[in-house]
Order: C-alpha cells, then sequence, then structure tokens
C-alpha cells in the first residue's frame, strides 16, 4: 500500500471534516513531557478554530530504521492511542512506517500533511526534526511553513525536579526499578498487561496462587524483583504482589512475571489482565529452602499490603 493511500485511509471522517493543527511524533509513554506538548496543541487549535490532530506511527520508525538496536517500547499502540485520546485531542492518525516513508523529504512529507490532513498549523518538540536523515528541523519547518502555508510553533520540554521529561528518562528510571520515578516522569503508574498463561504452578503450591502474565517481548518492563502493584479484574482494584525476572531458587532463568493477587480467588487462565507497578520492595535472590522462599513471601506481602493500603488512602 502507498503512503498517498495510508494517508487516504487515515484522513478525518465527516464527524471531524475540517483543518488541521497537528503535533508529529512516537508519543512512546505517553508521558507528561509529551502531555505538556499536547496541551500547547490544544491551545493553537483553539486558538485558530481548527481540529487538533496527532500523528504518530506503528511500528515505531526506530523498529524500521535501527531494529538491530532493539529498543523496547513503553506502550504498545493500542494502549498509546487509548492515553492520547484521553487527551482529548479531535484525532488520532497511526501512520504505517515503511522504508518508503522514511525516504521523504521534509518538504514532501509537509505537503502530503496538508493534502491529506489538511494542516495548517504544526506544533513540535524543541528537538523534532522529520524527512529523511532527519532534515527536517524545527528551523527548516519553519522556512518550509512560510513557503507552504502553514505556522510552526516550537514548544521547550517539560522539566521536573531538574530532569528533562522523555522516553530514554522513562526508560532509565525503569532499569532501576525506581517507580516513584516512572510515576513523576509519566503521571501515573507504569502498566503492564498480558494474557493469563499457564506456569509451573509453584505458587500455589507454596500456598500463594500467581497468575503467570505472557509479556510482548518487545515491551519494557521494571528491572528484576519484587514489587507491590494493582491488579485489574472487571475494573475492580486489587492489591497485588509482583515478581519480575527469573526464578533462582528453582532454576529457572527465563524471565516471568508473576501476579499474586491478594484477597481474590478465581480461575483467570486465558484472561487479559492489566497491573500497575506501584513501588519495589526488594531484588530478587536465591533461598536456600523453599521455608525460607515462604517466609520472605509472607513478608514481601505483609509489606506491600500495608504500602498499598497507606497509597490507597491518600
Amino acid at each position: 500500500m502507498s503512503i498517498e493511500e495510508d494517508l487516504a485511509r487515515s484522513s478525518p471522517d465527516k464527524e471531524l471534516d475540517g483543518d488541521t493543527v497537528l503535533t508529529i511524533g512516537v508519543f512512546d509513554g505517553v508521558h507528561l513531557g509529551h502531555k505538556h506538548l499536547l496541551s500547547r496543541l490544544k491551545e493553537r487549535a483553539e486558538e485558530h478554530n481548527l481540529l487538533s490532530g496527532v500523528v504518530t506511527f506503528n511500528p515505531p520508525p526506530q523498529k524500521v530504521l535501527a531494529p538491530q538496536a532493539g529498543l523496547l517500547f513503553l506502550t504498545d499502540v493500542e494502549q498509546k492511542v487509548e492515553l492520547l485520546s484521553a487527551e482529548n485531542v479531535d484525532a488520532v492518525f497511526i501512520l504505517p512506517f515503511t522504508a518508503e516513508l522514511a525516504q521523504l523529504s521534509a518538504g514532501r512529507f509537509a505537503s502530503l500533511m496538508q493534502q491529506y490532513l489538511r494542516m495548517k498549523g504544526l506544533v513540535v518538540g524543541h528537538n523534532f526534526a522529520l524527512g529523511q536523515n532527519r532534515e527536517g528541523s524545527t528551523d527548516v519547518l519553519r522556512a518550509l511553513g512560510e513557503d507552504m502555508g502553514f505556522t510552526v510553533t516550537v514548544v521547550p520540554p517539560l522539566v521536573i525536579n531538574g530532569e528533562m521529561v522523555s522516553s530514554t528518562s522513562v526508560r532509565e528510571a525503569l532499569s532501576s526499578g525506581d517507580m516513584k520515578r516512572v510515576h513523576n516522569l509519566i503521571g501515573r503508574p507504569f502498566s503492564l498487561h498480558g494474557r493469563v498463561v499457564s506456569g509451573a504452578s509453584r505458587g500455589a503450591k507454596l500456598g500463594f496462587p500467581t497468575a503467570n502474565l505472557d509479556i510482548d517481548p518487545e515491551q519494557a518492563i521494571p528491572t528484576e524483583g519484587v514489587y507491590a502493584t494493582r491488579a485489574y479484574i472487571s475494573d475492580k482494584a486489587y492489591n497485588s504482589m509482583t515478581y519480575i525476572g527469573a526464578s533462582p531458587t528453582f532454576g529457572n532463568s527465563r524471565g516471568i512475571v508473576e501476579v499474586c493477587i491478594l484477597d481474590y480467588s478465581g480461575d483467570l487462565y486465558g484472561n487479559e489482565l492489566k497491573i500497575d507497578v506501584i513501588e519495589r520492595l526488594r531484588s530478587g535472590k536465591q533461598f536456600d529452602t523453599v521455608e525460607k522462599l515462604k517466609q520472605q513471601i509472607t513478608a514481601d506481602i505483609e509489606k506491600g499490603r500495608a504500602l498499598l493500603d497507606s497509597r490507597g488512602r491518600k
């Protein structure tokens, strides 16, 4: 399918028929920096009586341009669209990112945005660039806008506690298990979701039944350890404990996400389960005996329950 066909399919429907001000990007994680940009987008749209639109890509450009890098995503495309739509923009456009699209010049891409998405304005971050070899810097885009008849608004980065908010900073916080920092950067708990699959049933044998989540291998996850989490079943939140990592006590080096849902009994196999990862309690470790492991799990649950109950009251 050609780029023009992809854009035609992504064009606003009749209810959204009108000129637009757009922002373009990957928006991985839809963090507070992204929301800062979207806020300015909506302001510009309202000021000029335009529709606000977000153009993003699936798959992410880096997967096409640098697959060897193995970059893990913070939000899959479904979650990304859900989070972007929750910011009350008028439209979210998902464009397939292809090698053909990557070869477009900045001018050609802008022309297509005007033709198919009726772009009258563009709102971008300070380090934004588009087009082949990232030729379309903000200065280049401003010059193109003057020639082609669209405005360009450059939004400065959002800085929180002296740190510039970015998808990279979120990944760094995840890699250290600093969930408070992750929350401060994305403005919400970090979530994981996956289908509940059968495991080794060791948790049940120990007296702590668990749900094993089949997480997308391209999903970024917190570093290994035991976490206080909240699990959502039929939109009801349950306190839970989640182990992320291997199973060293049982000689298993394969990564797992294993959720022990407190105060719940029921068969979840085959169902989709979402968890919010609230706080890391400890790193994983190997125990000499199963009994010592059980004692540690009991202590983890007591600590995690107290933490989650306390957070729930705030």
